[in-house]
């Protein structure tokens, strides 16, 4: 299976974009509600398809107005907001890019997305104004939303000249374009762990297979209430949840981020049936009353945990990548799955699981690789990086995840862990999730993630973090004892780490998950200093 990439003029998008979709359910669904946001300030609205349609025309010739053409990259830096909706598919529909970041990321992380994309304008918000227009000089324009998600922003209210509510104008002065399935249409930055972070391009091809995609593999209905919790910057928002539900004609409730005290309460009011979630959200609800409610389904990482009793629920599993656009792997919506599994193989995708150059046995853990087609399965390229885009593909066309999985006995495929991941302890390889899955047995602990920290023997050697349910300095103590105790029961003598720290609180990077990077950072500097 060399190389594949998709064919413009033969394929399920053939002769239609982004604007097929959006023109589409604004025709057959005018009155029904796409968008709703709940801000945690301020009041409810709501967008019907007819509306949404509206706005995001208008938007898209505001920006041509404002001298943005087609393929110019617009620098979208915003926590979620309906602003954020709009000006994504604004941005798409004029044929621009908009490059969404991560709200989190420092002004050396924004001048390098603005310069790498050579973005032409930006879009943020109060809060974040000055730092993108200190650390974006190059922008031609900023545009900024009247409030910060809902909030206030006081003195920080953009001028009129600034603001994002003018960036409106008539759309017959937008120029006539064709419907290209691989025009480009987005593009989001991966975290990046020791290099600089990689731009995902996505054309209008594979943003169409997102919608098309994930609304089949979550078996979403025209009734029903996607809430929105994740960050609109990625992919899981944008194609799992937006783009889903646009497919369906469902309606997306957007909130500015997770909260565990407003979970529950919004749910109830706006009848939400389907969320896509991750593990951070499952623990934070917990210990929160579960009431009477609508939902159907969930989607997160494992399929049908053992909470699904407490939350009254079922939970789909899935694998999937910002390359992927949605999931490779994915649990079934009517039929029974394996618990903890991330599901079985999706048809619309080839996988494969690689040990030594030969495919996966049942029981065994090998490297996961995705078959597909550039620019509609698959990602598009790596902005401006062909080499790290061939690279991403072996010899034989597979694209390489990263990611370890093991082939279940009878066919359900479990997440292992990323691939540097895998500590080389003397010659012996370790997987950090497999001390981790020990270590989460020990009462008390809350977190736990193992890194490899550099030793002059044997190369490397495990160090585990863990947070606890505890903040007495006594009880930390009697923890380490109890994490080792285990570890040594449980583990090899070489797989037991050498340190156990407890800490207050991990890194944390996209999806609430915890930035492994930065701990391994914190240990290198340590042995530097």
């Amino acid at each position: 299976m060399k190389n594949r990439t998709v064919s413009r003029h033969l394929q399920p998008f053939s002769g239609q974009d982004i604007r097929t979709l959006v023109a589409t359910r604004a025709r057959t669904r005018p009155h029904h509600p796409y968008l709703v946001w709940r801000p945690f300030e301020g009041q409810r609205r709501q967008w019907t398809y007819a509306q949404f349609a509206d706005r995001v025309e208008r938007f898209a010739a505001g920006l041509h107005a404002r001298g943005l053409r087609a393929g110019d990259r617009v620098l979208v830096h915003l926590d979620n907001c309906p602003e954020a909706v709009f000006a994504w598919f604004g941005c798409a529909w004029l044929g621009a890019v908009a490059v969404t970041t991560n709200a989190r990321s420092s002004g050396d992380e924004l001048r390098y997305f603005a310069e790498h994309a050579e973005a032409q304008a930006g879009i943020t918000q109060p809060r974040f104004a000055q730092l993108v227009a200190n650390s974006c000089p190059a922008l031609r324009w900023i545009a900024v939303t009247a409030d910060d998600n809902g909030e206030d922003p006081g003195a920080h209210r953009p001028s009129s000249a600034d603001a994002f509510d003018a960036i409106d104008a008539d759309p017959s002065i937008l120029p006539a374009r064709a419907f290209d399935p691989l025009a480009p249409f987005s593009v989001q930055y991966t975290s990046g762990t020791t290099s600089r972070p990689k731009g995902v391009l996505w054309t209008h091809a594979n943003a169409l297979w997102g919608a098309r995609i994930n609304a089949v593999h979550q078996a979403l209905l025209p009734e029903d209430i996607h809430l929105v919790t994740l960050p609109l910057f990625h992919t899981n928002a944008q194609a799992y949840s937006m783009l889903a539900a646009m497919w369906a004609g469902a309606t997306a409730v957007v909130q500015p981020r997770f909260s565990a005290r407003r979970f529950w309460p919004v749910s109830l009011e706006e009848r939400c049936t389907w969320a896509s979630l991750v593990p951070f959200v499952n623990r934070a609800l917990i210990d929160v009353e579960v009431p009477a409610h609508h939902y159907r389904m969930w989607g997160s990482a494992v399929c049908e945990p053992p909470t699904d009793a407490h939350f009254k629920v079922k939970t789909i599993g899935w694998w999937g990548m910002t390359e992927t656009i949605t999931q490779g792997i994915v649990g079934l919506p009517h039929l029974p799955n394996a618990s903890l599994s991330c599901g079985r193989p999706a048809p619309e995708y080839e996988i494969r699981i690689e040990v030594d150059g030969r495919e996966a046995l049942p029981g065994e853990t090998g490297e996961l690789l995705v078959g597909g087609l550039r620019g509609l399965s698959l990602f598009a390229e790596y902005l401006n990086n062909p080499t790290a885009t061939a690279d991403s593909f072996d010899a034989d066309g597979w694209f390489v995840t990263g990611d370890r999985v093991r082939l279940g006995e009878d066919g359900w495929i479990y997440f292992s862990d990323r691939s540097k991941d895998m500590l080389k302890v003397g010659g012996e390889n370790v997987a950090a999730s497999e001390i981790e899955r020990v270590i989460l047995t020990v009462p008390g602990v809350t977190e736990v993630a193992v890194v490899a920290k550099k030793h002059p023997m044997l190369d490397e050697v495990p160090v585990a973090f863990v947070r606890c349910d505890s903040g007495r300095p006594e009880a930390h103590e009697a923890l380490v004892v109890a994490i080792d105790a285990a570890c040594a029961k449980a583990l090899a003598d070489f797989k037991r780490p050498r340190e156990i720290r407890v800490i207050e609180e991990f890194p944390r990077s996209t999806l609430e998950k915890i930035a492994k990077a930065q701990l391994r950072e914190l240990l290198a500097s340590e042995a530097q200093g």
